[in-house]
């Protein structure tokens, strides 16, 4: 854990939840507890947000309001309350501050540019209302310039990156912050003041979140978390198939924080094994992502390397539709982006198939389906998801080279050999022969009315030859390589 603040006599306090919405091991909430006599809690429906969403049917709200249901039930428990309110940060917070008469704002840190600078602006207002505020790093087990090379500068190179964060980590660092010793300094929220809005008031309409389903809050992700450990052993062997139970699932928990970053770590250290330290590297890589972002936050809007920058993308709008759609003719592609469209999930390997076979097929520039998927995922983290599009299409920091190409068929034929999820949503295939489902464009005429699926009527034919495709892509980033030496 790190320090606590300076500040050790502070008569009342407002901790701000943002990306961390449990009770339990809450760096910022065990400060404010720690140090303060009063303590209030908020959450911010932030209209900056939610104004730019594209849907008003948004998964990602609805977790959200449900999450918070569950955390103010928690608080009560323990003598506190959550006061919800809705509006901009930086009127709604410092209002709020003011009319509860605090000392310290506490919050955890947001690591987005975007986010980096409402706080900036939050606490220039504060202070001239001679409030402090203080921000404290929760939602990763390294940060910012706590994992460097020995010159100093920040790695662009994963794996010398996991060597330093593993050789630095050490019990300290994944100790969980001891929130109900100090829980007595909850306060609960004067009369008058908002809880919860119904979503509808919000400007938002319920989605399928609990039919899918995904069990959100505290709960949800205990009960997640509960169920993967039996699993982690098997980790390495089952994460790359979707049709079966091998990811934890529990993405979405870590992006909203019902779920601390320091247990997970820790209990994957715990169980040790070849299936604990491959999913410890996946935390790891999402440590990584934020790094890069704090480092170079550039790559929001650019390539991170600038050989890459002037690639050329024909970001044809039919066949860009067609991959939104999953409706390209590779089953697995479609399947994959029938998943995102139905469920906001998608599982890690299709994320990848599919961001190669966008950029590198389609010939689609990845900010497109980058955004795609901000839109769509219920799980969407800037850092993660900007570092997984740059990786996909080899403009990234440690990303696979240009010329590594995903073949959807081959990809499909390895990671669901019997077509399982494949036939589970793209349904107009599921009479297909399992040496058929990969690829039912080799299959005869007759062959394909027997299965049922027609190419071209009851199934689309491929939107683009991959062989053809590929090649193209290789002169493209050739090309751009090049121009770029030549300069």
């Amino acid at each position: 854990m790190p320090a606590s603040s300076s500040r050790k006599d502070i008569e009342r306090a407002l901790v701000w939840f943002r990306r961390d919405l449990r009770f339990i091991d809450h760096a910022a909430l065990y400060h404010a507890l720690k140090q303060a006599r009063q303590v209030w809690c908020a959450f911010l429906f932030d209209t900056d947000i939610l104004d730019a969403l594209p849907s008003r049917r948004d998964r990602r709200v609805e977790f959200i309001w449900h999450s918070l249901r569950e955390l103010d039930e928690v608080l009560r428990e323990h003598g506190g309350g959550l006061i919800v309110r809705h509006g901009r940060a930086v009127t709604e917070i410092p209002a709020l501050a003011a009319a509860l008469k605090v000392n310290t704002v506490f919050t955890n840190r947001d690591y987005e540019p975007a986010a980096v600078a409402r706080d900036a602006a939050v606490a220039t207002l504060l202070s001239e209302a001679d409030i402090d505020f203080e921000s404290f790093k929760d939602q990763v087990v390294f940060e910012r310039d706590e994992v460097l090379t020995a010159t100093g500068t920040p790695y662009s190179v994963f794996t010398p990156y996991k060597n330093a964060w593993r050789k630095k980590l050490d019990a300290f660092h994944l100790k969980p912050y001891p929130v109900e010793k100090y829980a007595t300094a909850l306060a609960k929220p004067p009369a008058g003041m908002v809880r919860l809005p119904a979503l509808k008031d919000l400007g938002f309409t319920k989605t399928n979140l609990l039919t899918i389903p995904i069990q959100p809050g505290l709960s949800g992700a205990a009960a997640l978390f509960e169920d993967f450990q039996e699993r982690m052993a098997g980790y390495d062997r089952a994460r790359d198939f979707p049709a079966l139970k091998g990811p934890s699932y529990l993405s979405v928990h870590l992006r909203f924080g019902t779920i601390s970053i320091r247990q997970l770590a820790a209990a994957a250290e715990r169980q040790a094994g070849r299936g604990a330290e491959v999913w410890l590297s996946e935390l790891i890589w999402r440590d990584f992502y934020f790094q890069i972002l704090h480092h170079h936050p550039r790559v929001v809007e650019r390539a991170f390397k600038p050989e890459y920058v002037s690639v050329v993308f024909d970001n044809d709008p039919a066949l860009f539709a067609a991959w939104c759609e999953g409706r390209t003719g590779y089953p697995l592609v479609d399947a994959a982006m029938r998943q995102i469209n139905a469920t906001g999930y998608m599982h890690n390997r299709l994320r990848m198939v599919t961001a190669s076979f966008l950029v590198k097929d389609l010939h689609v520039d990845w900010r497109l389906g980058e955004k795609y998927f901000a839109d769509n995922l219920n799980d969407f983290d800037l850092s993660a998801n900007n570092g997984g599009w740059q990786w996909a299409a080899s403009t990234g920091c440690d990303a696979q080279p240009y010329f590594r190409i995903f073949n959807p068929v081959t990809q499909s034929e390895k990671f669901d050999p019997e077509g399982k999820f494949i036939r589970r949503y793209v349904p107009e295939l599921a009479k297909m022969p399992a040496k058929h489902v990969h690829a039912p464009w080799v299959m005869s005429p007759l062959e394909q009315q027997a299965a049922g699926c027609v190419l071209g009527r009851d199934y689309p034919v491929p939107v683009v030859h991959h062989d053809l495709a590929r090649r193209i892509t290789l002169e493209r980033y050739g090309e751009a390589k090049s121009a770029r030496k030549a300069i």
